[in-house]
């Protein structure tokens, strides 16, 4: 298949000050998703590079990690976290024009072809999104969709900050994006226990043993290149962390625990047991401490009502300033008289657009009705 020369892709990135960016990878079957496919636009070419047939990647890196050069992605942090890994580089300077569409009045998720088609009338086939990208050789097809990944994204990219900042809401997007810069898929085998399903309601001593548990699935994961979930099932590591058997029998009751992973695992799995009996009880921080009552989801959804408004007023996905896991510490942190939490919606430009009025609005202070024409208002007491 046609190649572009890294070096040269990274000299037009340079001097055109931007590089189109997308790939296609494959997560089935592994620890951490397979680099198939890197799709560059740069300076008014297109190239398909192909990291499983090989090509040196050092020029490109060193221009995703270059501030002076805006890398555009769509919806890119997976794309960010892979190549961080396999070129062991940084990214300085991200646009993302999901995110950047967000605050255009689109849908904080809107997909690339939607996009495309709503903001430059552009549609394109999607046929080849699910084919197997790590099998060789690749198709017509496969090669048109990849080029069409970025054939129009720079496009679109200034199509989107042309409305945001005749809006001046372009800062506020660029912020936003720093975030993705620093995406990464690398995982802490002793801090994963905390994804774990209900793991804040066991007690200190069993949520060692889920800890032990969950690093030690992390690591054999790892080793051996396949999904963690294909090791030990989540519900089946809460299960033993509460249960703790001792001894192959034991272990053949918990659901989720076969005769082939006692059979193959059954030795490490006690061990692992064995050692989170022996650690230190493990308690929550103060933020996993603050389950919400149901008093609070009234108080909740009036917050959510809040928020949604003042979106809607600015032309902003309601995603982009909170969700409902933000808005619960928040609610309840003014029930308990606690601190503020360090959460999103009250920190800069979602603070300065509602994060100071939401919590006059739980303190008391403020309070909403509906208008005639059936807009939500804030009034202050």
């Amino acid at each position: 298949m046609a190649t572009s020369d890294p070096a040269h892709l990274a000299e037009l990135a340079r001097a055109d000050g931007r590089l189109g960016l997308d790939t296609e990878f494959m997560p089935e079957g592994r620890y951490k998703p397979l680099l198939c496919l890197v799709q560059i636009a740069a300076g008014g070419e297109i190239a398909v590079l192909d990291p499983l047939q090989g090509f040196e990647p050092g020029p490109l890196a060193d221009v995703l990690a270059d501030p002076e050069v805006e890398i555009v992605v769509h919806a890119g942090r997976q794309d960010v976290a892979i190549l961080r890994r396999e070129w062991h580089t940084e990214f300085s300077n991200v646009f993302d024009t999901q995110i950047a569409a967000g605050f255009a009045g689109f849908s904080a998720q809107a997909g690339y072809n939607g996009l495309l088609h709503d903001v430059l009338k552009v549609r394109l086939p999607k046929t080849a999104s699910f084919t197997r990208w790590d099998a060789r050789p690749l198709t017509e097809e496969q090669l048109r969709y990849a080029r069409g990944d970025v054939e129009h994204l720079m496009a679109l990219r200034d199509e989107i900050a042309e409305r945001l900042e005749s809006r001046g809401r372009l800062e506020w997007a660029r912020e936003e994006c720093r975030a993705i810069a620093e995406a990464t898929d690398e995982r802490d085998p002793d801090e994963v226990w905390r994804r774990l399903p209900r793991v804040n309601g066991l007690d200190a001593r069993d949520r060692a043993v889920a800890r032990e548990l969950a690093a030690w699935r992390e690591r054999t994961a790892a080793d051996e290149d396949r999904p963690v979930g294909s090791v030990l099932r989540d519900p089946t590591v809460v299960e033993l962390a509460k249960r703790q058997p001792l001894g192959r029998r034991e272990l053949a009751q918990i659901r989720g625990v076969n005769p082939d992973v006692v059979r193959r695992r059954g030795p490490a799995l006690i061990e692992a047991i064995a050692r989170g009996q022996e650690a230190e009880p493990v308690h929550l921080d103060d933020g996993d401490r603050m389950p919400t009552e149901s008093v609070d989801g009234p108080v909740i959804a009036l917050a959510e009502a809040l928020v949604r408004s003042r979106a809607q007023a600015a032309g902003l996905a309601y995603e982009l300033i909170a969700v409902r896991a933000v808005l619960a510490p928040i609610v309840v942190s003014i029930r308990r008289g606690a601190p503020e939490p360090d959460v999103r919606t009250l920190r800069g430009w979602r603070r300065e657009l509602v994060g100071a009025e939401l919590l006059e609005l739980l303190a008391g202070r403020r309070t909403l009705t509906v208008s005639d024409g059936g807009r939500v208002q804030v009034t202050e007491l």
